[in-house]
């Protein structure tokens, strides 16, 4: 089949419609005490995470959309473009900015692991989507362009911390899944996290991680089990977890797209998988995690030069502010956090670059009004949603972040410690801490933003009612 007809069969192939029960997005259930990502909320694990999810079975194969295979939105197609650790040239900036003109609705969208998003795509523009992102190397392959999914610590490398730059071994794991006939089989939602060993994305639930250690040493974690390798056998340790991973789903029968998904007495073997891959691996202990975003502003690298950091509001950008990132560097990395990093200024270019952004729309300090503050597609976009919560997120700062959803799916919400701001069926909201610390927050009439600065762990009450002049309502009740 030639490779224009592949792509437009795929373009036109929307994911199943429904969801059967316990597949697609796992619920986080109200009230207080209930399930948590299908586990006890006080069971969790070193990272933060539920420790054992209850059993899930799945009868058919995950419908996550991709470059190629579209979902279908109540505002058009919806693309995911996976970006490995986020990361993007000037000239990739530059084409998304172009995809979202020609093709979607002139906004990109950024999601919770560092990938992009276009909607609003008409029904004929796959074809032509899909060769845009071939000409610009972001399509090495079309058999796995959906599980090319790799997070990143988005400072590695430029202030300091951590053990270096994760690019070597970006380009290798990449390169490797690309480059084997089984991985396709992986889920669209099977994630790879790259830690420069701060603790960062370790935090973030993924299913292989990796952390760089010092003297070129690096420990593995899939599940519970944590070996160490040398740092040059890690990526090949990741692809062999992965490997492992399909034989051991397979063997417990139950469809899981996901390690934590795995019923119990079905553990991934690391220490023997990587015996049998010939990967010298000895025990390692649990390093610590901690998923924590990198504040707006400005990161000093020891070389002198700086880097930029800054996020749209509510995770989405226009084509223009998506060109305005461009820097030195000519590299631009998204982070799981909806953010941006822009290595390679000087002092001076790094302070005017920020002001810039500021104009341009962005949240440029920790204590911006929408800094910290995220939300789903909410309505129109999504036909699953129960309000307009882009609408109706309230800017305000805050200790920690808030996350309005649409429905208890809360598709794209923070790891950690989070505040759950959900839309319920009868027009209201809900507001709960999620995390270390889970509890319900009492919410009156007409008090939604007193509820969520509370919850945040910000001041006066009055100050909330102050914040209450923002793009939302400042009710406890949606407005339809």
């Amino acid at each position: 089949m030639a490779t224009a007809s592949l792509v437009g069969m795929l373009a036109a192939m929307p994911p199943p419609s429904t969801t059967p029960p316990n597949q697609g997005k796992p619920r986080i259930a109200d009230p207080l005490g209930a399930v948590v990502h299908g586990a006890p909320a006080t069971a969790r694990d070193a990272a933060g995470a539920p420790a054992r999810p209850a059993p899930v079975v799945r009868d058919r194969d995950d419908a996550c959309p991709g470059a190629l295979r579209l979902h279908t939105a109540d505002d058009g197609r919806l693309a995911r473009l996976r970006l490995p650790g986020g990361i993007l040239t000037n000239r990739q900036v530059d084409a998304l900015a172009a995809a979202a003109e020609r093709y979607g609705d002139g906004h990109l969208g950024i999601t919770s692991r560092g990938n992009a998003e276009l909607r609003g795509i008409g029904d004929t523009c796959g074809t032509g989507l899909a060769e845009l992102l071939r000409h610009t190397a972001l399509l090495p392959s079309e058999r796995h362009e959906r599980i090319r999914n790799i997070v990143a610590s988005p400072l590695a490398g430029l202030d300091g911390r951590g053990h270096g730059t994760l690019h070597p071994w970006l380009r290798e794991l990449d390169a490797l899944l690309c480059a084997q006939d089984w991985t396709p089989a992986l889920s669209g939602r099977f994630l790879f996290a790259l830690d420069d060993g701060r603790g960062d994305v370790a935090g973030l639930g993924a299913d292989v991680t990796l952390l760089a250690q010092a003297e070129g040493r690096a420990v593995v974690r899939v599940g519970a089990s944590t070996v160490g390798v040398a740092a040059a056998d890690a990526p090949r340790a990741a692809l062999e977890a992965a490997r492992a991973f399909l034989a051991t789903a397979a063997a417990a029968g139950t469809g899981a797209w996901r390690v934590r998904e795995l019923p119990p007495g079905h553990e991934v073997a690391l220490a023997r998988t990587l015996a049998d891959a010939g990967i010298p691996a000895e025990p390692a202990p649990v390093p610590d995690a901690h998923a924590t975003a990198p504040a707006p502003g400005t990161a000093a690298a020891p070389d002198g030069t700086y880097a930029v950091i800054v996020a749209p509001v509510l995770g989405r950008v226009t084509s223009t502010q998506l060109r305005a990132l461009a820097g030195p560097g000519g590299e631009v990395r998204i982070t799981p956090w909806r953010g941006f990093v822009l290595p390679g200024f000087d002092e001076r270019a790094a302070r005017e670059k920020l002001r810039r952004l500021h104009d341009a729309g962005f949240t440029t300090t920790p204590d911006a009004p929408w800094a910290g503050v995220g939300a789903c597609t909410g309505r129109p976009g999504c036909a699953k949603a129960l309000a307009d919560v882009r609408r109706d997120a309230l800017p305000g700062p805050g200790v920690l972040p808030v996350y309005w959803s649409g429905c208890e799916r809360r598709c794209g919400h923070p790891h950690g410690d989070w505040v759950d701001v959900t839309a319920t069926p009868d027009g209201h909201y809900t507001v709960a801490v999620r995390g270390a610390g889970e509890r319900q927050v009492p919410l009156g009439d007409g008090e939604l933003a007193i509820a969520v600065a509370a919850a945040r762990g910000t001041a006066a009450p009055e100050t909330a009612r102050t914040q209450a002049t923002g793009t939302g309502t400042g009710t406890g009740t949606t407005t339809r």
